[in-house]
């Protein structure tokens, strides 16, 4: 027999009318993700709304587990629309993984609707980036990509300008013309964001982060991201981390 038939459906939308609950219509329940996928920021705002209007699938009779499996469904949909909006497949897989990964934490359904905030959030600003990057030289975009997938390893101006064929010195006019900033000060940037990350979504040490990202020591990582960010990573991760003991 079909785990779901269409009595069993019938049944179920019997209880639903009983306890007064429903389902959101697919164009309501969609329009949280089409605002999201094209960086409009009231896709938080319209996504919470929906969360807290009670008019949501019965799946637990447990209200934890019940947030955490709408949770799941949420990040799905909003990683697969974030992808049609051409935001980079692993990137979006990534981000997804680690904040069910972040799931385990929540102890509450309020803990699971402020991940589920916290996501919406990242998703949309992530989009909304999306729409204002403006087009860059194929040498640029090399130089970007090498970057994003070389972070644990030394780069330097005259190893990115032999992977792009182009003299060190132009490669840098070239880089702080179509972007503003500077390729050593764009690698800075893109290593602070992924510790943010991972002082947010991993349990790594700071040494661990450290030797990840490639600086020679802890205390040279802290130094920087102090400058990049005003605080230690011990303070960041106490202000940002949902929940959890993380190592020292």
């Amino acid at each position: 027999m079909a785990v779901v038939d269409e009595a069993k459906l019938r049944y179920l939308d019997f209880l639903s009318r009983e306890d007064r609950v429903r389902h959101h219509r697919y164009v309501e329940e969609m329009k949280q993700y089409d605002l999201m996928r094209s960086g409009d920021i009231s896709a938080i705002s319209e996504s919470n709304r929906l969360w807290d209007s009670g008019l949501y699938g019965y799946l637990s009779d447990d209200p934890l587990k019940n947030a955490k499996y709408r949770f799941v469904t949420t990040i799905t949909l909003a990683t697969r629309f974030a992808i049609e909006g051409g935001m980079d497949e692993e990137d979006a897989y990534n981000a997804s993984d680690l904040y069910i990964q972040d799931l385990d934490n929540c102890k509450t359904a309020d803990d699971v609707r402020r991940l589920h905030t916290d996501m919406m959030t990242f998703f949309t600003w992530a989009m909304a980036d999306m729409q204002k990057a403006e087009t860059h030289s194929k040498a640029v975009n090399e130089c970007m990509d090498y970057i994003h997938y070389h972070l644990h390893e030394k780069i330097t101006v005259p190893i990115l300008a032999e992977h792009v064929h182009l003299n060190p010195t132009y490669l840098s006019e070239l880089f702080v013309r179509e972007t503003g900033t500077s390729l050593s000060q764009y690698v800075t940037d893109k290593r602070m964001e992924a510790a943010e990350n991972m002082l947010k979504y991993s349990e790594y040490s700071f040494n661990e982060i450290a030797q990840i990202l490639a600086y020679r020591s802890q205390s040279h990582f802290t130094k920087v991201f102090k400058k990049h960010s005003g605080m230690t990573p011990g303070e960041y991760r106490r202000k940002y981390a949902q929940a959890g003991i993380w190592p020292e």
